[in-house]
């Protein structure tokens, strides 16, 4: 991750917007992930996850937010924008971001688990690849983490257990972060 970790009002404005993203997942039976990407001070797209909803595996806020990004503007070069998101970025849409050459990537919540933009790698801000990406994470943490394990203490008391799975207890026991 960056150094740059001066967020600004304007910063903390677009990640309540990704919180609200983030609480309609998870009211869908999402896991409650948001995004918006904004461009030029405005937020250009809204997304969250509908991984369950569409069946799709690929249907992370972030890439939903990038694909919708780039049709607004007509171009797959999204330099320029800004990526908000309450989770870090995992590895597919850490190089879904390093490929769409975004300009800059706020997030909340680590996920020091699957975490690639500071956890565990940084894809984004890695000099060997094209498009380099500053990512700065914690901003509004508790509150994008608070989400994150309500989810999941809720799926824990209903929902049956799958077989191997332990994302819910991996996220319990550290405390509000996957790991």
């Amino acid at each position: 991750m960056s150094l740059l970790t001066n967020f600004t009002v304007q910063d903390e404005l677009f990640m309540r917007m990704a919180l609200d993203q983030a609480r309609l997942a998870g009211r869908m039976g999402e896991v409650p992930v948001g995004a918006v990407i904004v461009r030029n001070e405005r937020p250009l797209v809204l997304a969250h996850n509908l991984r369950e909803a569409s069946q799709d595996p690929l249907g992370h806020a972030e890439l939903l937010a990038i694909r919708a990004a780039a049709q607004a503007l007509g171009n797959w070069r999204l330099e320029g924008c800004t990526l908000y998101v309450t989770l870090e970025p995992c590895p597919m849409c850490a190089g879904a971001i390093q490929q769409a050459r975004l300009s800059r990537v706020i997030f909340g919540a680590r996920d020091e688990r699957a975490g690639c933009c500071g956890s565990i790698y940084r894809i984004p801000e890695d000099p060997a690849l094209p498009g380099f990406c500053p990512c700065d994470g914690g901003l509004l943490e508790a509150e994008c983490a608070q989400i994150m394990s309500e989810f999941f203490r809720g799926r824990l008391g209903s929902a049956p257990k799958t077989v191997g799975s332990g994302d819910e207890k991996d996220f319990e026991r550290t405390g509000g972060r996957l790991k």
